[in-house]
């Protein structure tokens, strides 16, 4: 086996640029057509155009026409109830709901049906077999309880073949340790969840793969080398980590320091989006992150800090616009609590990237970043 390292990728062509934005708009068309129609649309948009006194199926032809729509706002999805984000062509269908944020005040929520699936099966198709084989065990060292990961993680490993472990871990009770300024709660709360992980791992259950955060990460290496072993020693050779503290100079460190030989790759992503994976990264980019959406299913745009119509230029820096494109969910010009740099199309995903990814400048003072 290799050294987990990664090889430089190739910018998109033009051709290749300009084939995604036709696939784009036509999926446009078709989500739109979908959301909006009597008979399958979602009550809440119909109710929302049916007051806007316009309509999206006459008026929406490609990406750049959402802008119509204005800025979605983040209290649509908090409270319910949440039936009416369901459309009425998957009325009846098993849903679920996954929650974000809800350190204060009541969480933002998502009903999913299979978008989940759908997303991880996409994502699955990104990694390397050589360090996620197929039929391998997984670990899900990550957020439990209401969030989409356990679920998502735990099919990812069923697609591929495996059975996932997971831990119990609540971020929410972690940021409340750390406002409160508990740090011996917060690190016997971070030990324990490491405890859970390192007794799965020791147990014979053949697990070659894991979802993680840089946090728990660090932790579970430190404690495997103080244990006497290292991470690829404890059988993991492939690593799927996610979290806005993914910087290049821990992506670095994780390299140098905790990897040994697994291989890791970034992601950016969250309730809303899915998952973007990350272009190459190494020493040849010195360890920069570039995230890329899973187009057409979502869109990610770096726009100017004071027009969200406005794209910056590539290699600027502005805050992260979201869109969500799927037949269970429509989501047009969410404004993301992240900023970071635009980044140029690349061979294998040819739209626009993001890196850098932080928290938004105007929420950071009052962001507090649990175990991510």
């Amino acid at each position: 086996m290799s050294s987990g390292m990664q090889t430089p990728g190739q910018p998109a062509t033009d051709a290749q640029v300009a084939a995604a934005k036709t696939a784009l708009d036509a999926h446009v068309r078709d989500t739109i057509q979908w959301h909006f129609n009597p008979e399958t649309g979602t009550p809440f948009w119909l109710d929302f155009v049916a007051k806007q006194g316009w309509d999206p199926r006459k008026d929406v032809k490609t990406f750049e026409d959402l802008v119509r729509f204005g800025e979605f706002q983040d209290e649509w999805l908090r409270g319910g109830p949440v039936q009416r984000w369901i459309p009425k062509g998957l009325a009846g269908q098993p849903a679920y709901v996954f929650e974000t944020g809800g350190t204060t005040g009541i969480p933002k929520s998502r009903v999913a049906i299979a978008d989940f699936r759908t997303d991880y099966e996409l994502f699955s198709d990104t990694l390397p077999e050589e360090y996620f084989p197929k039929g391998a065990n997984w670990l899900m060292l990550g957020p439990s309880g209401p969030r989409r990961l356990r679920l998502s993680v735990e099919h990812l490993a069923q697609y591929r073949g495996g059975i996932c472990f997971c831990v119990d871990l609540d971020p929410r009770w972690v940021i409340k340790l750390i406002k409160k300024g508990w740090t011996e709660h917060l690190e016997a709360y971070k030990d324990h969840v490491i405890e859970q992980a390192v007794s799965i791992l020791s147990a014979g259950h053949d697990i070659k793969c894991m979802f993680t955060t840089p946090k728990l990460l660090e932790a579970l290496a430190l404690r495997l080398e103080k244990d006497g072993t290292s991470i690829r020693k404890a059988g993991i050779t492939g690593i799927f980590g996610g979290g806005t503290e993914f910087t290049p100079q821990w992506n670095r460190f994780a390299h140098e320091e905790l990897l040994d030989g697994a291989y890791l790759t970034p992601t950016y992503g969250n309730t809303l989006m899915g998952l973007a994976a990350s272009s190459p990264t190494g020493p040849f980019n010195n360890y920069k992150i570039s995230y890329y959406a899973p187009q057409p299913r979502a869109v990610v745009q770096v726009v100017d800090f004071d027009d969200a119509n406005k794209l910056v230029g590539v290699g600027e820096t502005g805050r992260v616009k979201l869109t969500t494109l799927t037949r269970e969910f429509f989501v047009p010009g969410f404004l993301e609590r992240d900023e970071g740099e635009r980044e140029a199309p690349y061979e294998k995903y040819p739209w626009d990237g993001v890196s850098g990814v932080r928290p938004y400048r105007g929420f950071a003072s009052s962001t507090t970043v649990g175990v991510y």
